[in-house]
């Protein structure tokens, strides 16, 4: 396998450990407004690409983070990153501009409760 190959797999692999344990973890420890693996896929994705991910990557297709490119990925990796790092208050201007893509309102409150 080349170096570009390599580390493709290393972004892969490092996207799926942040959405799956690291980022529900920390969530769930913070208290942060998301907590699902899914919700954290969904911000990061919809980041990734600038718009609702299933507009522009295949819902049908199989995992969509395989689907980036590899400057997308690196994006969504990088992003991941910031959010464990920076936490709740990264999370919700991120959720926020997903859910605007999706015509959706912002939620508000504590932990992100609608009220």
């Amino acid at each position: 396998m080349g170096e570009a190959a390599q580390e493709r797999e290393a972004l892969l692999r490092r996207y799926a450990e942040l959405v799956r344990t690291e980022l529900p973890a920390a969530a769930e420890r913070g208290q942060w407004s998301l907590r699902a693996d899914h919700c954290f896929g969904r911000v990061l994705l919809d980041d990734a690409v600038g718009a609702c991910w299933y507009t522009v990557l295949d819902r049908r297709a199989g995992a969509a983070f395989r689907q980036l490119d590899d400057d997308r990925l690196a994006h969504a990796v990088a992003t991941g990153e910031r959010v464990l790092a920076e936490g709740d208050a990264l999370l919700r201007e991120l959720d926020a501009r997903s859910l605007a893509w999706r015509g959706k309102r912002p939620k508000r409150g504590p932990a992100g409760a609608r009220r």
